[in-house]
């Protein structure tokens, strides 16, 4: 066979192997966000409280992010092709689990066990699809493809769950994963081949669990504290979860090969292309989770009129992403690493306008122009991060960032979604713990259901007010304190 044939017939392979790891890529990123617009169906249905139903919104985000980094070390010593096909199983069944949940307890753990099976398609599905390209230019190609999906996923997540609800029971946004679940597993062990890394090290357990355990207990006294109040059961689960946070870092200086490579961090270009990614999805997540609520329960749209009001927004979040290495080219890294946090800022300021009686156009606008910012922020971190470090610290420069977009897009329910529902609780007519609870008592009046309505909306501008002004102050930060010229 001629050079020119092998050539052909290896990149003819690689796309293909592409195409068969993007669909789950492209699931990954819609469970992070496709129960935003389904969650006014999901509590009607299994009634859950406040802070359950913030913990079925973002357990899947925490339970991904929490084992990115252990995964990706899973993956170079059995085989990245192995881990994501055992995955691709635990996430299949996950979703089984979620369609037929009968109560709030068994729809978070079926969302925990997804994530569980997440956490090992992303690491595992970027390393095989840069196995499949030995050209650095193709391979550049492939990724930017990859990450094109994985932003994709985020951004069209609402609008096909909003579809699918119109149709059939909120139980559908979750078997939709299974054929495409199984669809991969017949087509990939003949497209796909085993990649391992050479140089690895052992998985710290103790590292693990420590960081489980922070996050967790962590989250959940936030959780806890916005939709009850402090009490001393609370408190002290936020404490251990703290003091499990501490001693997780500290234990990543003092092991050979940390799950978190803190080291990193000293680069300051690489802290705020992290910074970026974490605090984009922050913001994104809250916003579109409120937002939801607020189109279907206080404005009153059906599901699929507030799916279609997503459209406009997500048609410029992909384009942005696909049209991003023309704009850096344009600005310049830096330029553009700004111009994200400043649009990002722009946009989520516009929901300020909104009120109990109007706000379609505010919320169509804020998409738009927040969208470009969300999709810079999703083509430019790993890009910055990876650049920012030696070439021997690329792979865990480029788990960092993808846990740092996970960890975002979970944290901006957990800190931002419990501080509305702080609000709600503190403001609210004191019927129920949720906008959806109260507004569902039989025999309301009208003046309580208005009370409730407008506390909501007094919550998501908090929220939203928030998220904008740290955008707006990191944006600052990093036009004064990163050089001129980002290294490529």
């Amino acid at each position: 066979m001629t050079d020119i044939a092998l050539e052909a017939s290896l990149n003819r392979k690689g796309w293909l192997g592409l195409m068969a790891v993007l669909p789950l890529v492209l699931l990954v990123a819609m469970d992070g966000s496709i129960l935003y617009l389904a969650m006014p169906h999901v509590t009607s249905a299994l009634t859950p409280t406040a802070d359950q139903a913030l913990w079925i919104l973002d357990v899947y985000g925490f339970v991904v992010g929490s084992l990115l980094i252990a995964f990706g070390n899973i993956g170079d010593r059995y085989g990245r092709l192995r881990l994501i096909m055992f995955g691709a199983v635990i996430f299949g069944v996950g979703s089984l689990g979620a369609a037929w949940s009968q109560s709030p307890l068994m729809l978070i753990g079926a969302r925990a066990l997804m994530g569980l099976g997440g956490a090992t398609l992303l690491p595992s599905g970027l390393a095989i699809v840069s196995a499949l390209f030995p050209d650095p230019r193709m391979r550049a190609r492939a990724i930017g493809i990859f990450a094109a999906t994985f932003a994709a996923g985020f951004a069209i997540g609402p609008l096909i769950g909003g579809m699918l609800l119109q149709q059939f029971e909120w139980g559908v946004v979750f078997l939709i994963n299974v054929p495409v679940v199984l669809a991969f597993l017949i087509v990939a062990p003949g497209l796909l081949r085993e990649v391992r890394s050479t140089t690895h090290g052992r998985i710290d357990a103790p590292s693990l669990m420590l960081s489980f355990i922070g996050v967790l207990l962590f989250t959940w006294s936030l959780k806890t504290a916005a939709a009850k109040g402090f009490t001393a059961i609370q408190t002290v689960g936020g404490a251990v979860g703290i003091i499990a946070l501490g001693l997780f870092l500290r234990r990543q200086t003092q092991i050979d090969y940390p799950l978190l490579d803190l080291g990193l961090f000293r680069d300051r270009i690489f802290s705020i292309a992290i910074l970026t990614g974490l605090l984009s999805l922050v913001v994104w997540s809250a916003a579109s989770y409120l937002s939801g609520i607020y189109l279907q329960t206080v404005l009153g749209f059906d599901v699929f009129t507030t799916a279609l009001l997503t459209v406009p927004g997500a048609l410029v979040l992909t384009a942005t992403c696909v049209g991003s290495a023309g704009i850096v080219e344009w600005l310049g890294r830096k330029t553009a690493l700004v111009a994200t946090h400043l649009l990002i800022s722009g946009g989520v300021f516009v929901l300020l306008l909104t009120s109990t009686e109007a706000g379609v156009v505010a919320f169509i606008a804020s998409t738009m122009i927040a969208g470009i910012g969300y999709g810079l922020s999703f083509s430019l971190v790993a890009e910055v991060a990876v650049s920012a470090v030696p070439a021997e610290r690329a792979g865990a420069a480029g788990s960092i960032a993808e846990t740092s977009n996970e960890l975002g897009n979970a944290l901006g329910i957990t800190l931002l979604g419990s501080l509305a529902a702080l609000s709600f609780r503190l403001l609210g007519p004191g019927v129920a713990g949720t906008l959806n609870e109260t507004l569902g008592h039989a025999g309301i009046a009208p003046e309580i259901a208005a009370q409730a309505k407008d506390a909501f909306l007094i919550g998501l501008h908090i929220a939203v007010g928030i998220g904008g002004l740290l955008t707006l102050i990191v944006g600052i930060v990093a036009w004064l304190w990163l050089p001129r010229n980002l290294p490529e």
